[in-house]
């Protein structure tokens, strides 16, 4: 579906993309990994016909359609739902012209096509993507400018998504989403028909949602058949394979040339000696191993231990405007080695929670107790934004350490992961993993009792992230951590506290729990969408439904409707059965073609369930119309 075609492409003289050739098979859902700043997003843009490559070419099949996420967020006066279905250009496109058109072999041609693309259902599939990324019936009809930046992107992602083009690409989707955003997504692109090639460090969403792995390394492009787990062991596989064929051709090298050294100038040997020394010269070294080094992340310990438990919160409430509290009764405490993940949607209140905790809001009501010495040190993503751009990490470090000496101060910017190339280098010119490098230094360098992490990962590459994951399992302060990073959350906390209802209350499940809570809501929800966007029926849409006959059989209509149902549980227990399956990486590994054919017939479900749904609508619409009369 996708060929890539000896490709590459410099910027300022630098190479990012070196004669790369790969192709990747129609229907199959590729995770693109890559240490940050080797090129991966310039590929997309590549691809995209963005910008140009210097040799080479990347194509796809005449008519195939290429989509991917808008740079910019829509922001205008449109509403959410007009913002996605505006995303499938060939709908809008004829129910405009149906509105003029008057020949009637057009009208009739124009009829037909919105009925092989499925334009009906427009409304109610749009709803449906925007519900599974936490938009409710009320949001999808208010206008794009009344939601932040963040809200707008997942609408922009939305719109990617409803577009179905034959090859989707996305770049790190997840980062403006949260853990149940990423969950449904992670379910939405394991049953996507198309090609889709997407840029992520989400361990998890790599493991679970993708076929195959492409790589980036060395300005070379490399595919690997599995999810990153099977990836990572291949790779690994690899490399000590290539430095022990590198070990064994030095000795043999370092053999050969003992023998040259030793007899070339012997009349007796200097055949044999010159012969040798040809073979040194058509020998192609094997290349050392080139592993990039990822610098460790460092929490100091506490600097002053507290007795626990460190905070107790006692029927206590919180919030931005008196007597309007976000939060309310809540009753928990935090102990001196407490792991804790917040759940819960984006806009429950997971920050306002972060902002108590850390004293940058007071209790409305209730109680926080706690000790006046407590030390809570707060990382969160906007910070990136409150750095100096014209200082340096070392101007930082100065501020920290006053009266340290400058070899001090270079010693402690080192344990932080700072050596000299990136020690004098203007925070604007820092990545942003290396800003998120900063803030860490700058927010734990006082050893607190505390550590709140609000969505630490979003610059940071997977083998950041696992520095991330032991320098906080080696932290011996509590840690509080909220994050859309599955694999983040279990390797680093051992308690759930969920983020719901206007309070904040432990959460006795683990997350494979909670991702199929996740995920029944977001069926209901999308269950409700599609109800009221048929209800809706905007007059320039086809009709769905032909007219409620005079008669109808109730008994009859009703045992229908309980098949449909009974049908809509069988399908779904068999879409849960198959998750487990396709959640074990080892099947990658093992038995390829074995999960390949399950993710085949997940998808085949989720179409049969669709369908079963929509067919469950439209029986109980006659129903409700039939025993109750049209609704006014």
């Amino acid at each position: 579906m996708l060929h890539i075609n000896a490709l590459t492409y410099r910027v300022e003289g630098r190479l990012l993309i070196d004669n790369a050739t790969v192709a990747l098979p129609a229907g199959h859902t590729v995770g693109f990994v890559g240490r940050n700043g080797t090129g991966k997003s310039t590929l997309l843009k590549l691809i995209l016909g963005q910008i140009q490559a210097e040799t080479g070419s990347c194509t796809v099949p005449r008519n195939a359609r290429i989509g991917t996420v808008a740079q910019e967020a829509p922001s205008g006066s449109e509403t959410l739902i007009e913002v996605v279905l505006e995303a499938d250009k060939e709908r809008a496109s004829l129910l405009a012209e149906a509105e003029t058109a008057t020949e009637p072999n057009r009208i009739a041609d124009i009829q037909m096509r919105l009925a092989d693309i499925d334009a009906h259902s427009a409304p109610a599939r749009a709803a449906s993507i925007l519900a599974g990324l936490g938009f409710n019936d009320a949001a999808q009809n208010e206008p794009c400018s009344a939601f932040s930046g963040g809200w707008r992107m997942r609408v922009a992602l939305a719109a990617a998504l409803f577009a179905e083009p034959d090859v989707l690409l996305l770049d790190e989707p997840t980062n403006y989403l949260d853990l149940e955003g990423v969950i449904w997504l992670k379910n939405y692109i394991r049953t996507y028909r198309h090609t889709v090639l997407i840029v992520s460090h989400d361990r998890d969403l790599l493991n679970d949602a993708v076929s195959a792995i492409l790589h980036l390394e060395q300005c070379k492009l490399t595919l690997y058949q599995g999810n990153y787990d099977t990836f990572d062991r291949i790779r690994r596989e690899k490399q000590a394979l290539q430095m022990k064929m590198k070990r064994k051709q030095d000795d043999a090298r370092q053999h050969m040339q003992a023998f040259v050294d030793r007899f070339r100038y012997k009349a007796s040997k200097a055949k044999q000696a010159q012969s040798r020394l040809k073979a040194l010269e058509k020998m192609e070294p094997i290349a050392d191993v080139i592993s990039d080094r990822v610098s460790p992340f460092l929490f100091p310990e506490p600097a002053r231990p507290i007795n626990p438990p460190l905070v107790r919160f006692e029927k206590a409430a919180v919030g931005y405007e008196d007597g309007k509290p976000i939060l309310r009764n809540i009753d928990l405490r935090i102990d001196g080695d407490d792991r804790i993940a917040l759940l819960g949607a984006n806009g429950n209140g997971k920050s306002t929670f972060a902002k108590l905790l850390c004293g940058r809001l007071g209790v409305m009501d209730g109680h926080m107790r706690h000790h006046k010495k407590l030390n809570v040190a707060y990382f969160a993503q906007h910070q990136l934004d409150e750095l100096n751009p014209g200082e340096t990490p070392y101007d930082h470090f100065v501020e920290l350490m006053p009266d340290a000496t400058e070899a001090q101060r270079r010693s402690k910017l080192g344990a932080y992961g700072f050596g000299a190339h990136l020690t004098h280098n203007k925070v604007e010119t820092l990545s942003g993993g290396e800003k998120a490098r900063l803030l860490f230094a700058l927010a734990a360098f006082h050893g607190p009792n505390i550590l709140v992490l609000d969505e630490p990962t979003n610059h940071l590459d997977v083998a950041a992230r696992e520095a991330l994951v032991h320098a906080l399992n080696e932290y011996e302060g509590a840690v509080i951590l909220i994050s859309h990073d599955r694999h983040l959350i279990e390797a680093s906390v051992d308690r759930l506290w969920l983020v719901d209802d206007g309070t904040v209350k432990a959460y006795d499940g683990d997350l494979d729990g909670y991702a199929q809570l996740v995920l029944e809501k977001s069926r209901t929800a999308r269950r409700e969408a599609k109800k009221s966007a048929r209800a809706s029926n905007p007059a320039n849409e086809p009709a769905k439904s032909k007219p409620v006959p005079a008669k109808v059989n109730l008994v009859h209509l009703k045992k229908q409707i309980q098949q449909s149902d009974s049908k809509m549980l069988e399908l779904q227990e068999k879409i849960t059965i198959l998750d487990r399956a396709l959640a074990d990486p080892q099947m990658y590994a093992t038995q390829p073609k074995k999960a390949a054919d399950f993710a085949k017939l997940r998808a085949k479900l989720a179409e049969d369930l669709e369908a079963t749904e929509l067919n469950w609508l439209r029986m109980q619409e006659t129903f409700d119309t039939a025993t109750n009369g049209p609704a006014s």
